[in-house]
């Protein structure tokens, strides 16, 4: 079994900075491929941005393009989520997720485990 450990996130104003990161443990003998979901009340979860298991491509929402990066951290199967620019309509509970057969990282079926979540509030 593998598990994610979150950390980051929090509050911030608008056009304020935030980097969440993420680092699996358990069975990860693989290179994961993970990515970063949000999610408010009564809205479905929705990817933020994720990469490839082997990390070769690379995903981002379009509403994050451009401020949001997602990155390998230098441990194996970590993930850091730099937020840049962000914006009311950012916040979220954040959920790291990762999995062995990631082809299609916006897809949230092709993430097998999935972390607790992270707070990430932006005000104005």
């Amino acid at each position: 079994q593998v598990q994610l450990m979150e950390s980051g996130g929090g509050s911030v104003q608008a056009g304020g900075s935030l980097r969440l990161s993420c680092a699996a443990s358990g069975r990860t003998s693989s290179s994961l491929g993970m990515g970063w979901f949000r999610q408010t009340p009564g809205k479905e979860r929705e990817v933020v941005a994720g990469f490839t298991a082997g990390g070769r491509n690379t995903y981002y929402h379009n509403s994050v393009k451009g401020r949001f990066t997602i990155s390998q951290g230098d441990a194996k199967n970590t993930v850091n989520l730099q937020m840049n620019s962000l914006k009311p309509d950012d916040t979220a509970i954040y959920y790291c997720a990762a999995g062995p057969y990631v082809a299609d990282p916006s897809l949230p079926q092709e993430y097998n485990y999935w972390g607790q979540g992270t707070q990430v509030t932006v005000s104005t």
